[in-house]
């Protein structure tokens, strides 16, 4: 990794931060080859403040540190992408991010469906909802419609067409987090007992 810290007369480069597993970008900094050669060594973010003009770790008043995953730089070799797993709060106003964002997981549609989903949970109307009429159907329905379509995708899955395959596995999904929402879960419970296992 060759960086070019000549690029800009003051020997920075940014350092856009990253939490390696929800993917949101969580604050920038600066870093010159001493700050980037000590979060190397100690595994904890540190950067150069340009107010104080000296180095500083994240979280060394806080205790709230940015634990290194890795690092990347990018196509132009004068800024770094840095992958942590934060401690508490990044942002010294006590947010999540410098963007005062909350650093939740967030699985693109997925979490757009849940949330629509939950709308329909909330915001009842069984005569106008699929979703609002399986819920108000009881959980014992909406687990049957999981059963009814798991075995579906188990047959499509024999079959050579991969159309119907795709349908079915979309038909599952959707019950299936209906069914989660129903026993007062989201997928991303799902996923943190599947990091849990993966450790």
């Amino acid at each position: 990794m060759t960086i070019n810290f000549n690029k800009n007369n003051d020997g920075l480069v940014p350092a856009v931060i990253q939490d390696a597993i929800t993917k949101n970008v969580l604050m920038l900094g600066y870093m010159n080859e001493e700050a980037l050669s000590k979060t190397k060594e100690s595994k904890k973010v540190t950067f150069y403040s340009r107010t104080k003009q000296r180095l500083w770790t994240k979280g060394e008043e806080s205790g709230h540190f940015l634990n290194l995953v890795d690092v990347k730089l990018d196509c132009d070799n004068d800024t770094l992408l840095i992958r942590v797993n934060p401690i508490g709060a990044t942002c010294h106003k006590g947010t999540d991010t410098c963007w005062n964002e909350s650093n939740n997981e967030n699985f693109g549609f997925i979490s757009k469906l849940e949330t629509i989903i939950a709308d329909r949970k909330v915001n009842f109307n069984p005569e106008d909802s699929y979703v609002s009429s399986l819920f108000s159907k009881g959980i014992n329905k909406i687990a049957q419609k999981v059963g009814e379509e798991a075995v579906e995708v188990v047959i499509e899955a024999k079959d050579d067409n991969d159309d119907l395959f795709i349908n079915e596995s979309a038909d599952l999904l959707f019950h299936y987090l209906i069914l989660l929402q129903a026993k007062g879960f989201t997928l991303k419970d799902v996923v943190k007992t599947l990091r849990e296992r993966h450790k």
